[in-house]
């Protein structure tokens, strides 16, 4: 996952007819809220207007134009309203900023209410809103509609925000590698490229031939085996592996690397079964798992739609996702389920170090010493947020929750790697995504931020949304 931090470019509203005074003291305070957050403030010079704000159509081109010079530095526009604010200079400002817009109004105080103190920007928000609204302009507001830069709720605003803008940011120019065609039998998993690249995603296709050619040709002595052995070795328990099994899996590992940096993929989603096995005698589960591990998004059964909704996952939460099956239910608990794979979840998500087995499915379907690489295991506990994506008539489509994985026991046979999720209104929501044709799959991440997602979602990326 990226470690880059997020920068905001600060803006500063102002009308005439109320008091400039409060501008300077807005100034210093944002810019101290924002960066004590650990982000990034970037900030046109107070000399460059006559109170270091923005007041009409004139200064708001000065502002358009410093927005331009620091193209690729800012993430999203924080606009602050120390007092009411000029609506057409901030239109004339923003219009083209090309991200996000968070509007902040300052709070008046019950006693600085005369006329030399009063701010009024509650009042004056409306009109930026309205304005932004008549011209097409999408931007946030959250509540409190007025709210003090220094205060705790500001605060979670801003972080908030931050995910909204990593969001939109992260997924307006995704690469996307579908390594291997469509498993046959595996229609759930069919979507659109065009689609997709109506949105700004664009799939690169990978033949499963071509990783096999360079599995077969890698001799096991080069740096980059040598360095992914270590890291294998340490991910994950592999007492029981036979040596010839780890090796492939090595060199496996090492060329879907390869291709990550190749194609320069923000995720992927991989034809896992049944070639890799019947041809390489492993399965690729585990490899998965580190991939998932290290932030890039990694999907199985070449299911290239959660490949997506991982990569919105863990841009929001900046924790690694996960592919999963809505699988099985827990007993009677009707707000309560299995949610389970073969062993792509990554450590960063998993209760414990897994183990390396023979995935049980292969070997049924195509005897022993043919699929070790399942990395079982249990999910760790907490909050959770998933979502799922489909292309259906030239749209990407999505759901998006909440809930959370509880501690609740699962019988020590059950393999793979799973945990019990526990979400309200659960049996409705499976009615919804089954009637609307979603997938068996879903992607998950640690933590709530489905808010910062919905914003990103709809408000900038203007995907579908199936409200669950």
């Amino acid at each position: 996952m990226s470690t880059r931090k997020t920068t905001f470019a600060l803006y500063f509203g102002n009308r005439g007819f109320f008091p400039e005074t409060l501008i300077a003291g807005a100034r210093a305070q944002m810019k101290k809220t924002v960066t004590g957050l650990g982000y990034g403030a970037l900030m046109m010079a107070s000399t460059a207007t006559p109170h270091g704000a923005v007041e009409g159509t004139r200064e708001g081109l000065q502002y358009a134009e410093f927005l331009r010079a620091n193209r690729g530095k800012y993430d999203g526009v924080i606009l602050c309203l120390p007092n009411f604010g000029d609506e057409t200079g901030a239109i004339a400002a923003l219009r083209d900023c090309g991200t996000p817009i968070l509007i902040q109004a300052y709070p008046d105080e019950l006693d600085k209410m005369g006329f030399a103190t009063r701010r009024d920007a509650f009042c004056g928000k409306f009109s930026v809103m309205d304005v932004f609204c008549q011209y097409g302009l999408p931007f946030t507001a959250m509540p409190p509609h007025t709210v003090h830069p220094s205060s705790d709720a500001f605060a979670a605003q801003v972080r908030q925000f931050a995910a909204v803008c990593r969001v939109v940011g992260g997924m307006k120019r995704m690469i996307v590698g579908a390594v291997g065609a469509r498993t046959t039998a595996f229609k759930t998993v069919r979507f659109d490229e065009l689609a997709l690249e109506k949105h700004g995603i664009t799939t690169e296709t990978i033949d499963l031939s071509e990783v096999m050619l360079r599995v077969r040709r890698m001799k096991p002595s080069g740096p980059a085996y040598r360095a992914k052995a270590r890291r294998l070795r340490g991910y994950t328990n592999w007492e029981g592996v036979p040596a010839s099994a780890f090796d492939t899996l090595v060199k496996l590992g090492v060329v879907l690397d390869e291709l990550i940096d190749e194609y320069a993929m923000d995720a992927m989603a991989l034809r896992c079964w049944l070639e890799l096995e019947k041809d390489l005698g492993v399965s690729p589960c585990v490899l998965l798992s580190e991939i998932n591990d290290r932030g890039i998004p990694a999907a199985c059964e070449l299911d290239v739609g959660n490949a997506i909704a991982m990569h919105a996952l863990s841009l929001a939460s900046r924790r690694p996702a996960t592919c999963l099956d809505w699988n099985n239910n827990y007993g009677d608990e009707p707000d309560k389920c299995i949610l389970f794979h073969c062993g792509p979840v990554p450590a960063g998500l998993m209760a414990g170090k897994g183990r390396i087995i023979e995935h049980p499915m292969f070997v049924k379907a195509l005897g022993p010493n043919c699929a070790f690489g399942c990395n079982v295991g249990r999910i760790a506990a907490g909050p959770i947020t998933f979502a799922s994506a489909k292309t259906v008539d030239g749209k990407l489509t999505l759901y998006l929750g909440q809930g959370a994985i509880t501690a609740d026991p699962i019988a020590d046979d059950f393999f793979g790697c799973a945990g019990v999720a526990q979400i309200d209104g659960l049996q409705s929501k499976l009615q919804t995504i089954g009637y609307a044709g979603y997938r068996h799959h879903v992607g998950v991440t640690a933590g709530h931020v489905g808010a910062a997602l919905r914003e990103a979602f709809v408000r900038y990326l203007e995907y579908e949304m199936t409200e669950l």
